[in-house]
C-alpha cells in the first residue's frame, strides 16, 4: 500500500529536531511521497528547498495563506512566480480565504487570493486552496477565472453539503484529513465523504496540525506527523464502505495525476 500526503506543513519548526525520523516513520507506513505545503514567502522557499534536496520522496507547493495576505506585495508575487517556475514545485498555494481567524482583512484576502489566481492561470500548475467561512466569496473568486486555471483541490475539506457539491460541481478535487476522525466536529465528514467522487479524493495529515483524536495508544504529545496518514485513510474507508486498500491506490493516484508526481 502506497500513500501520498498531499499536505504536509514539514517547515514547521516542530521538525526540526527530528526531521530525518520524521521522513523515516512516514516511509515506514506506506507513505511514498509527500507534498510540503507553502504558506508563507519564506515558508514557500524553504518548502522548495525541502523537495530540491528529496528528489522523488518530497515536493512543494508555493503562496501566501489568507492569514498571511497583508504581508502580500509586489515582491511576494515576483518571489512566487519564480518558486513556482521550479520544478520541485507542483502547485499554487496555500491559497484562499479564512474569514474565521481574519488575521488579514477581508479585503487583503480577496487580493492575494485573486493574485494567486492569475499565477496559477499563466503558470498552468493547479491550484492548492484554503476555504474556512468564507464559502461565497471563495467561490466568486474560483469563478472569476473560470476557463482560465487547471485541476485545483480545496484541501483540509471541512464544510457541508452545500459548500462540497459547489465545489464538486466545479470538477474540483477534495482533500481529507484527521479531522474526520474527530467525534466533536467531524462526525458529519463520516457521511459527506460518501459523495466524493472516487477519482476526485486525495487525503492529507496537514501535519503538524490535526492529530487524529482516535489514535490508540494516543502519543504523548500533540505534534501531528505524516505516519498517521494510514490512519486517516483507514478512517476514510470505513466511511465510505471500501477496502482500505482500495481507498489507498484510488487517493494515490488522483494524487499522482493532480500534481504531476
Amino acid at each position: 500500500m502506497q500513500l501520498v500526503d498531499i499536505g504536509a506543513n514539514l517547515t514547521h519548526e516542530s521538525f526540526r529536531a527530528d526531521f530525518d525520523a520524521v521522513l523515516e516513520r512516514a516511509r515506514g507506513h506506506g507513505v511514498a511521497e509527500m507534498v510540503v505545503t507553502g504558506a508563507s514567502a519564506g515558508g514557500s522557499r524553504a518548502a522548495q528547498e525541502l523537495a530540491r534536496r528529496h528528489p522523488g520522496f518530497l515536493h512543494a507547493t508555493a503562496g501566501v495563506h489568507p492569514h498571511h495576505a497583508h504581508e502580500y506585495d509586489d515582491a511576494t508575487d515576483a518571489l512566487l512566480r519564480e518558486l513556482v517556475a521550479t520544478p520541485e514545485v507542483k502547485a499554487v498555494g496555500e491559497t484562499g480565504l479564512d474569514y474565521f481567524r481574519n488575521y488579514s482583512p477581508h479585503a487583503a484576502q480577496i487580493d492575494a487570493f485573486e493574485r494567486q489566481l492569475a499565477i496559477a492561470a499563466d503558470s498552468g500548475k493547479p491550484l492548492f486552496l484554503h476555504q474556512r467561512d468564507a464559502h461565497a466569496d471563495f467561490v466568486a473568486c474560483m469563478d472569476r477565472f473560470a476557463g482560465r486555471i487547471g485541476h485545483a483541490v480545496v484541501h483540509c475539506f471541512t464544510g457541508e453539503r452545500d459548500e462540497l457539491d459547489a465545489y464538486l460541481d466545479r470538477g474540483w478535487f477534495i482533500g481529507i484529513t484527521g479531522w474526520i476522525c474527530d467525534e466533536r466536529r467531524g462526525q458529519h465528514l463520516r457521511d459527506l465523504v460518501k459523495r466524493i467522487p472516487a477519482d476526485r479524493l486525495m487525503i492529507e495529515t496537514d501535519a503538524p496540525y490535526l492529530l487524529p483524536r482516535d489514535l490508540h495508544p494516543k502519543p504523548s504529545h500533540r505534534r501531528n506527523e505524516p505516519m498517521y496518514l494510514a490512519h486517516v485513510c483507514r478512517a476514510v474507508a470505513a466511511a465510505r464502505g471500501e477496502d482500505v486498500e482500495t481507498t489507498a491506490a484510488l487517493s494515490t493516484a488522483n494524487a499522482r495525476g493532480f500534481f504531476g508526481l
